[in-house]
């Protein structure tokens, strides 16, 4: 029994960063999209009959995908929540920043999980926009989880329209 509870004492704070963000499914005043790895296995199954070079891509794409959420609010008190939650999980995570944009009244900060030491392949990128505009004033949390390269996940955020998608073309440009 005592080697039971050991374990689950173990295991308990990785099933909590997991759910970092899960409270935002249910709350009316958040929009959200999540793409579970359930999807991404049933897209693997499917076969591409487009040979072009971008079907490729994608194929290879979500081969190496596992999860996307994103979650959006214009609510003030959610937005404080949705700062204050991306910090928890920093604090609780081996994220570096990859960069930061501040323009305007919006800021975007990205964060990578590096799967190997030369970091060409990404296990986690996050993302969290805080606009404190007069007329758009909104947060955004983005988590993309997986194998992938930053080039990949630059054409994903492009292709989804995800807010920032145009801050990490540029940090991918420069590297």
């Amino acid at each position: 029994m005592k080697r039971v509870i050991i374990l689950l004492l173990c295991i308990a704070p990785l099933w909590v960063q997991g759910q970092a963000f899960e409270k935002y499914d249910q709350m009316s005043k958040v929009d959200r999209f999540t793409a579970t790895p359930k999807v991404f296995e049933m897209l693997r199954k499917t076969e591409l009959s487009d040979s072009s070079p971008k079907a490729q891509e994608y194929k290879e794409l979500i081969q190496n995908l596992e999860m996307i959420q994103t979650y959006r609010t214009e609510d003030p008190s959610i937005r404080n929540q949705m700062a204050s939650d991306v910090k928890s999980y920093l604090n609780g995570n081996t994220m570096e920043e990859l960069m930061s944009v501040s323009e305007g009244g919006k800021n975007i900060k990205f964060y990578i999980k590096s799967t190997d030491s030369d970091g060409d392949k990404i296990k986690e990128l996050l993302m969290f926009l805080d606009n404190n505009g007069k007329d758009d004033a909104q947060s955004v949390i983005m988590r993309i989880t997986g194998n992938v390269s930053l080039s990949q996940l630059l054409k994903l955020t492009e292709d989804l329209n995800i807010p920032g998608a145009n801050e990490l073309s540029k940090a991918n440009q420069k590297s």
